[in-house]
């Protein structure tokens, strides 16, 4: 089983708005062992592929990431322009993460326009702003031959610029929620009636990023 099979089921679920038990009874599993699946801790048997296909309504390429494509089509309805858009827009996974992210940019500037807060939704955007630059650039700067004039900061220099700028904004987010009185009441329940697939998407986001950074803290331990 593939790294992306485990992020593209637990996006389905989600998407579904069904928590683990509920998934996991209607798929004749224990949720235990849904959850090591959805994990990738353990991978699943074809037969358990199949019957999350059909229950999903998706093909099983879909759920292994080789298809951007949910149902099956006849080959003969595929045209040029869809097989195109296909390569451009890259593997499942890629966007399943473009949609988890959108979705949970939502969610984030949904709730900052409830708080009304001028100041924090400034101090946010700054923040998200400095690591879309930062990543852009870093993938810009991949081909050293690329002009730089593009950028005002040194190459040697907006990477750290960048990240304590990161950091200086979330201090003053959270500043300006102390001074402010910031204190939305959310919960998991109030979030998904509120958003719906969105909340989904959140809780996706919320989910992979702390697996990554247990992920990431490991690694740097051993």
């Amino acid at each position: 089983m593939n790294n992306d099979f485990p992020r593209i089921l637990t996006f389905l679920r989600k998407e579904r708005g069904l928590t683990q038990k509920q998934a996991a009874a209607e798929l004749g599993i224990s949720q235990a062992l849904l959850s090591h699946y959805e994990k990738g801790i353990r991978e699943c048997g074809l037969d358990f592929l199949i019957k999350a296909a059909d229950y999903y309504e998706v093909t099983t390429d879909y759920l292994l990431g080789r298809t951007l494509q949910r149902s099956a089509v006849p080959q003969a309805e595929s045209t040029d322009d869809e097989a195109e858009q296909e390569r451009v827009s890259g593997s499942m996974i890629n966007r399943i993460n473009r949609k988890v992210i959108a979705n949970a940019g939502t969610v984030i500037y949904d709730l900052l326009a409830q708080v009304g807060s001028r100041r924090l939704t400034n101090s946010v955007s700054n923040y998200l702003m400095c690591a879309h630059y930062e990543v852009f650039r870093l993938i810009y700067s991949a081909e050293p031959t690329n002009t730089q004039t593009l950028f005002s900061l040194e190459q040697n220099r907006y990477k750290s610029c960048a990240s304590a700028a990161m950091i200086l904004e979330l201090e003053v987010a959270e500043n300006i929620i102390a001074e402010e009185h910031i204190a939305p009441a959310l919960s998991p329940d109030i979030l998904s009636g509120y958003f719906d697939k969105a909340a989904a998407s959140l809780f996706s986001l919320i989910q992979f990023s702390e697996r990554n950074i247990r992920s990431c803290i490991n690694q740097n331990l051993k």
